[in-house]
Formats: structure tokens, sequence, C-alpha cells
């Protein structure tokens, strides 16, 4: 079973956010959520809830499961 780390998400939404090329103000613009709420997700002081997960996957366009599974790497890659 992995352990989920609350850090996780963050690192994974701000990497995948950077390596798209997108600012905080394009990303959050396509997700449908504030600039200031993707910036508490990626300095880990909020945790995303599946809805926000959700749109910020099709901000990505990705699939939300496949966010989430780069969120349960990075939880491994932490508790390791």
């Amino acid at each position: 079973m992995i352990e989920f780390n609350p850090n996780a998400a963050g690192n994974v939404i701000k990497r995948i956010r950077k390596e798209k090329g997108q600012s905080q103000e394009v990303c959050s613009g396509l997700a449908g959520i504030a600039r200031s709420h993707l910036a508490m997700i990626e300095n880990h002081d909020k945790s995303p809830n599946f809805e926000t997960i959700w749109k910020i996957s099709c901000a990505f366009g990705m699939k939300p499961n496949e966010l989430v599974r780069e969120i349960e790497i990075e939880s491994e890659k932490l508790n390791n």
C-alpha cells in the first residue's frame, strides 16, 4: 500500500505545469481555479480535493487518473 505524502500533489502539479510551459496564471485560468489556490497547492499550504485534481488534469490535457498516478509515484519517492 502506498502511503500518502501531502507534498506529492504540489510537487507533481508544479513539475507538470513547468514541463507544459504554463504560468500559474495560465494553468489556473484553464483549470477554472484561482491562481492563489494553485500557488497554495504547489507550496504545500493546501491539499487539492478530487474536483481540483480533475480540473488541473484537464488544464494539462491529461486524464485525472494519469495525474493521480503521477502523484502516487511521487508519494513513493518521497516516502522512501
